[in-house]
């Protein structure tokens, strides 16, 4: 398997900067083994059968992006130098893992201000990213991080517009929850509470778990033979009562349909024994065809990156040949790709 089979050409008007509005007037593109059908969110619920369970992402994104201020008295007077952060996890000793530009412009103990109720002093480095400690812990660095932060935008979207107030609730999910992503599953971000309560009332049943999306899902895959790529690890968790509720489900018929990547990536953890169960920990599991799907029964999903491991996970699912129509059909009828764009519903055969 080469890196160039999942490669496509997009044409750049398609890339979304912003969402549909309200949330459920995203197109969803619905395709059935060959069978592709041209809908839109708010319909899902025509999709669906009573027992179906939607598995959803109860993540939530932080703030993560930060722009600040590194002060320094040298011979030559004072200097300051402006310091991007994007925050990556909580490290055990108390210190923030983050990227850092430019990380040389910053010594170990330098300080970082953010705000006046916001700073950071340099800890240590490894692997090109910086260890940062900040002054506050608690709901007291919550508050200042939601003051002084920014969603963590996609790289696609940043290079054509910084964030903005309106990110703030655009890219977060209606049911986030867990605090510590820094990027959002994106899929989810197309449902409403009007949505899930029409769902539900079908005899639609949801799970919520919770995995932390990473920055290294935006990371590129370097080498052409995919098999030998090495997947980043993102913390995730499968509770007691969401893999109990997974199984009744298959065991009574229903369909398993996790919404979105993140959320099939966690359950097919959970269930790489051959049957799901409660799990807690870093997943780096990747998923290429050849892949043997333990739970998933269909995937709910957005567009996603020409050469990117997604697009190699829904090879997975729906097999390269079916994926590679979907796209050319939806390049074609111009749907809008990315985390901001539309949604596809995909039923392998």
């Amino acid at each position: 398997m080469k890196l160039s089979d999942f490669d496509f050409e997009l044409p750049e008007h398609l890339i979304a900067t912003r969402p549909a509005v309200p949330r459920t007037a995203a197109r969803l593109l619905v395709a059935k083994g060959d069978t592709i059908t041209d809908a839109v969110v708010s319909k899902l619920v025509d999709f669906l059968r009573p027992g179906d369970r939607l598995v959803l992402n109860d993540t939530k994104v932080i703030p993560a992006r930060l722009t600040g201020v590194r002060h320094r008295i040298s011979a030559q007077g004072a200097t300051q130098a402006r310091i991007e952060v994007t925050l990556l996890e909580p490290r055990s000793d108390g210190t923030w893992a983050a990227l850092i530009k430019p990380l040389k412009k910053l010594k170990i103990g330098e300080e970082v201000v953010f705000s006046d109720a916001l700073r950071a002093s340099l800890q240590g480095t490894a692997d090109g990213q910086g260890h940062l400690a900040f002054n506050l812990g608690g709901d007291d660095f919550d508050a200042a991080l939601n003051a002084a932060g920014a969603m963590p935008l996609p790289p696609y979207i940043a290079a054509k517009r910084p964030a903005d107030a309106q990110d703030m609730q655009d890219y977060q999910t209606v049911f986030a929850r867990n605090k510590g992503a820094v990027a959002a599953p994106t899929a989810s971000l197309h449902f409403d509470d009007a949505l899930l309560a029409t769902l539900s009332e079908k005899g639609v049943t949801f799970s919520h778990v919770t995995l932390h999306v990473g920055a290294g899902t935006f990371l590129p895959v370097k080498v052409d033979d995919v098999t030998t790529h090495k997947m980043h690890s993102e913390w995730g968790r499968v509770s007691a009562q969401a893999a109990a509720e997974i199984a009744e489900t298959k065991r009574t018929g229903g369909r398993v349909i996790p919404v979105g990547t993140t959320a099939l990536r966690l359950i097919e953890t959970a269930a790489r024994g051959g049957q799901i169960t409660a799990w807690e920990g870093d997943t780096d599991i990747f998923i290429y065809p050849g892949f043997a799907f333990r739970v998933t029964d269909a995937l709910m999903t957005n567009f996603h990156l020409p050469k990117s491991t997604l697009m190699m996970l829904v090879s997975a699912l729906m097999s390269p040949d079916t994926v590679r129509r979907i796209y050319d059909h939806a390049i074609r009828a111009e749907y809008r790709f990315f985390s901001y764009g539309d949604a596809s519903l995909l039923f392998p055969k």
